[in-house]
């Protein structure tokens, strides 16, 4: 946290590099995902070039759902366009179930619409709810995932408290999301491509570059590892822990539900 934050008035939090009251702020970033949602998978592979896929892969083998028909239900949050969701379906036996709860309408009615074409997409249902006050009761998901989506939540220890209510006794939480470089001359040439090419491909593909804006802004507001790592023990998870990947562009977090 930098300065300007610790100052920052109780009512007023950040969207990417600006300062806005705090009640806009998830308002400003459901418009954000709204004008995307049509293009956003296919901006991810340009945009990471396609490494958001090994990304994944690693996410879901993490999470190593059974292949067995013992019921498995998972809650993937934020996940609208079913991305992960229908990764995990596959990936998973016939006992698998997965949730998907996202704020934005767009995002949810771009997954709704391509399950009927996904292998195992049936087992996907979709839901639009927000991750500070989600509507599901107390102990009901052997798995909560969250992917690129946990650093566009206004009040961070809000949803994670939502994560560790909805999971049962022995759950676990996983979340992938971009993180901090940590490789010695890597991080101005990640940071130089993500504040100028980024959106400048999201206003050719899109024909608005300013929610690419915002979502490279965010990467770089949003608490290296540890200090995530920290938040994700403060709501209670033990055996927490996190796994950078290419260089520390990404991090997958973990921890488990006593």
């Amino acid at each position: 946290m930098n300065d300007t934050e610790k100052t920052k008035p109780a009512d007023e939090t950040s969207f990417g590099f600006r300062t806005v009251a705090e009640a806009d702020r998830q308002g400003l970033v459901n418009e954000v995902f709204g004008k995307v949602a049509a293009r956003y998978d296919q901006m991810n592979d340009l945009m990471s070039g396609g490494l958001h896929r090994l990304w994944k892969d690693d996410f879901i083998a993490l999470l190593n759902p059974p292949k067995s028909d013992r019921p498995f239900k998972v809650l993937d949050v934020a996940g609208g366009t079913g991305d992960i969701a229908f990764r995990i379906a596959r990936a998973g036996g016939g006992g698998t179930e997965v949730t998907v709860a996202d704020i934005s309408p767009e995002m949810v009615g771009e997954g709704a619409r391509r399950a009927p074409g996904e292998l195992h997409g049936g087992k996907c249902r979709f839901s639009v709810g927000n991750a500070e006050t989600l509507a599901f009761p107390d102990n009901t998901f052997d798995a909560y995932t969250i992917a690129f989506g946990i650093r566009n939540v206004t009040h961070i220890d809000r949803a994670l408290a939502q994560a560790y209510r909805v999971l049962k006794p022995g759950g676990r939480f996983l979340c992938l999301e971009f993180s901090h470089v940590d490789v010695p001359g890597m991080e101005q040439v990640y940071e130089a491509y993500s504040m100028t090419v980024i959106p400048a491909v999201g206003k050719v593909v899109t024909g608005d570059g300013d929610p690419y804006r915002y979502l490279v802004e965010s990467i770089q507001k949003f608490p290296a590892p540890q200090v995530f790592e920290h938040m994700i023990g403060e709501a209670g998870f033990v055996r927490t822990s996190h796994r950078m990947l290419t260089g520390g562009i990404v991090a997958i977090h973990s921890g488990w539900k006593v």
